[in-house]
């Protein structure tokens, strides 16, 4: 704590109205997936499945990511964003409205591709430039700030590529058919490693500690992890790009990338098993089955990659298994950094809300601690749906596709529950900065009465 900038943190509103919007996205995608049924798990080309999983990204992983950012960047990395409400009130409805554009143009209408990618773009592009501003005119060198440039990189990376995409996907950028699926692994790879992973790790090695009580990370895993996860997308983009990513040599950025999002996943764990408080609540248990569903993810994407190369006699059929592509996105965007995502909002949104109320000690109001934003029964019920919601995937993507409207209805319902959450917090800080301002305002008028 004592390492934290409380007096930069940015106004409530511009963090709180990328908080607030997440979940509605992903509540559009158990929607989505109620509705399309069977087909949106059955291939990771299917246009069902890709707007659905980008309604998770560019929707829901993307507003709660900036969310996140837009308060870490000042308060722990002692970078504040210029003109915070200029950016939120930008960068935000932008990304709001690139986002379903994009989810519309994926599922079919793809005269809107065009438009998703220009105003998607522009969102992101405001955002980026505020965040890169921002880390540039901080001169640490420490390794978190590190994780921090590396992830703003990569997700300008990320929105290029996928404008790239959007764009010959409607005719307007020639790709020929062979360069096409690879540029879509380079677009996901610095999506979901360069971009994702890297802020994850970056405001874990922060927020962990802190807020689950563990040791910190050992200093091996938060000085290499960037520059080994950068150097292994670097070389793997160009060997994708050159020789296709079935390639021998393109395996070795895989295993890397694999290998890397394994470890921390695992160092991760271990640190919560030395945790200073024995009670485990569910913000804890989110982060494990984050943690848990990364390592699994990071295994079978290796044995993807290599079974069908060098083990097929061993494991016929494997390659034609269409949906554990799908089920390996699923890990890890649901799974994974959905599970993280929970919890963290569960830690951040109360604690900021409690931040910002003006309260001084002696008053006669006294406000609810952090602990009672939320109630706790309710995150239970939330983290008891998401989980039920990540099993019925699972299940529905690679045993029962049945189970695939049953999967979109539990998505559905966790996420609403999640934003009837943020909501009830939302509330008691209102109520409370209410009570607040009025014993304020007696007081100054009795102040004001005596003279």
């Amino acid at each position: 704590m004592s390492d934290l900038s409380f007096e930069q943190a940015p106004p409530l509103s511009t963090t709180f109205r990328f908080f607030l919007t997440a979940p509605l996205f992903g509540v559009a995608a158990g929607v989505g997936l109620a509705w399309a049924g069977p087909e949106a798990l059955a291939s990771r080309w299917s246009g069902a499945t890709v707007a659905l999983l980008h309604l998770l990204t560019t929707g829901f992983m993307l507003q709660a990511m900036c969310g996140a950012l837009m308060q870490f960047l000042p308060v722990a990395a002692g970078a504040p964003i210029a003109l915070p409400r200029l950016v939120a009130g930008l960068a935000h409805p932008l990304m709001v409205a690139g986002s379903l554009l994009l989810a519309s143009a994926l599922a079919g209408a793809t005269v809107l591709l065009a438009p998703a990618a220009a105003v998607l773009g522009l969102g992101v592009a405001a955002f980026v430039a505020a965040a890169a501003r921002a880390l540039a005119r901080t001169p640490s060198t420490d390794a978190s700030l590190r994780s921090l440039r590396a992830a703003v990189a990569g997700l300008a990376a990320t929105a290029a590529l996928g404008i790239v995409l959007a764009l010959a996907l409607q005719g307007m950028v020639a790709l020929h058919a062979p360069e096409f699926p690879d540029l879509v692994d380079v677009h996901a790879a610095w999506g979901l490693a360069g971009w994702a992973t890297m802020l994850l790790v970056a405001v874990a090695s922060t927020v962990v500690p802190m807020f689950q009580m563990t040791p910190r990370y050992p200093a091996w895993v938060t000085r290499a992890f960037a520059p080994l996860l950068l150097a292994a997308l670097a070389a793997g983009s160009g060997l994708w790009a050159v020789q296709g990513t079935g390639s021998v040599p393109a395996l070795l950025p895989i295993f890397a990338i694999a290998a890397l999002g394994f470890v921390f996943a695992v160092v991760t764990l271990a640190l919560q098993r030395r945790r200073r408080r024995r009670l485990v609540d569910a913000t804890v248990r989110f982060f494990r089955v984050a943690m848990l569903s990364l390592a699994s993810a990071a295994v079978l994407w290796i044995l993807r990659v290599v079974v069908p190369r060098y083990g097929a006699a061993a494991m016929p059929g494997w390659a034609e298994l269409s949906s554990i592509d799908v089920a390996i996105g699923l890990l890890v965007v649901v799974g994974g950094f959905g599970s993280a995502i929970c919890g963290m909002l569960y830690r951040i949104v109360p604690f900021i809300a409690w931040l910002n109320l003006p309260y001084r000690r002696g008053d006669a109001f006294v406000p609810p601690n952090v602990k009672q934003f939320i109630p706790a029964w309710s995150v239970d019920l939330q983290q008891r749906l998401h989980l039920l919601a990540l099993l019925l995937l699972m299940l529905g993507t690679v045993a029962a596709p049945v189970l695939a409207r049953a999967a979109g209805a539990a998505l559905a319902l966790s996420f609403a529950w999640l934003e009837g959450n943020l909501l009830a917090g939302l509330r008691i800080y209102r109520r409370s900065r209410a009570r607040i301002d009025a014993q304020a305002g007696l007081l100054n008028g009795a102040a004001a009465g005596r003279t």
